[in-house]
Order: structure tokens, then C-alpha cells, then sequence
């Protein structure tokens, strides 16, 4: 029988809460926001790349594809149904031939305007009781957090090579 020896107690035990409660928050955020949005007939699968692909049109799709937490067989698959509805176009890379840089046409223009209508009205009620000010320190938090875990990412990436 093998004796097992009780971890230490974590120093701060906000933050050991903090991870468990941030990934079920954004799961059940998720959740609504695909709820709420799939009744004005939107997908994530439709509405998601659309909306990255406005925050930086021109990009390539493993730049999507890791924007999107997917893999790039998986995005391909969604990237031909947004091109075949007109709302996306792919076009040859300057610098390498071989790879293509995926843009928003002007009717995909149109539907992320129409997708974020929907998107900020959910968001709105979701963060109805809090402040513009505590929305706003939750973002700079989260930019912090982000910046960790892209330190993180980069250490573990290095380490796997």
C-alpha cells in the first residue's frame, strides 16, 4: 500500500479558484451566446470566423485556424461553406504562392454587421449588472492573463521542439 502525501496548501486560494471558475464561466457564456445567436439562424461554425476574420482581414488560415482553437481540416471544411455563401475569399499570399490569405468580401462585411447587432445585444444583458469600469479593469485583467499564457504557450511550443 502506498502512502500518498497531502499537497501544501495553495498560497492564495482565490487563484486556485479562479482557473476552474473562468473555464466553467466561459463554457456557460459560450453556451448562451450559441443559444441566443442560433435563434437568428447563426452558427458558431458560421458566425465565429466572420467575426475574427474582421478583427484582422487578410490573414492566413492557421493564423484562423489557432484564432479559432481549431484545426486547419476543420476550418478548411467551414472556410468552403463561408466562400460558397459569398462571404469570404481567398486570395494568393504575396510573399509564398503556395499559401492563401483569407479576406471578408463585402457581403461578409455585411453579415458581421448583422452578427454583431445580435452578439452585442446577448453581451449587453449577460453584463447588464456590472459598470463600464468593471468591465473594463475585467479587460485589462484579461489582457494581463493573456500575455501570461501566451508566455506560457511560446515556453511549451520551445520546449516541444
Amino acid at each position: 500500500m502506498t502512502e500518498t502525501t497531502p499537497s501544501a496548501p495553495p498560497a492564495d486560494p482565490a487563484k486556485t479558484l479562479f482557473g476552474f471558475q473562468f473555464v466553467t464561466l466561459s463554457r456557460r457564456w459560450r453556451k448562451v451566446i450559441h443559444s441566443e445567436l442560433a435563434k437568428v439562424g447563426l452558427t458558431d461554425a458560421t458566425w465565429a470566423p466572420l467575426v475574427h476574420l474582421d478583427a484582422g482581414d487578410g490573414i492566413s488560415q492557421t493564423e484562423l485556424a489557432d484564432q479559432l482553437a481549431l484545426d486547419t481540416s476543420s476550418l478548411v471544411r467551414l472556410l468552403d461553406i463561408l466562400a460558397e455563401r459569398g462571404f469570404i475569399e481567398r486570395r494568393v499570399a504575396p510573399t509564398d504562392r503556395r499559401a492563401r490569405l483569407i479576406y471578408l468580401t463585402p457581403e461578409g462585411h455585411a453579415e458581421v454587421a448583422r452578427i454583431k447587432t445580435h452578439l452585442n445585444a446577448v453581451e449587453d444583458t449577460l453584463l447588464a449588472e456590472l459598470s463600464e469600469t468593471e468591465v473594463a479593469a475585467l479587460l485589462r485583467a484579461m489582457d494581463i492573463i493573456n500575455m501570461s499564457v501566451e508566455r506560457a504557450l511560446t515556453q511549451t511550443l520551445k520546449a516541444d521542439t
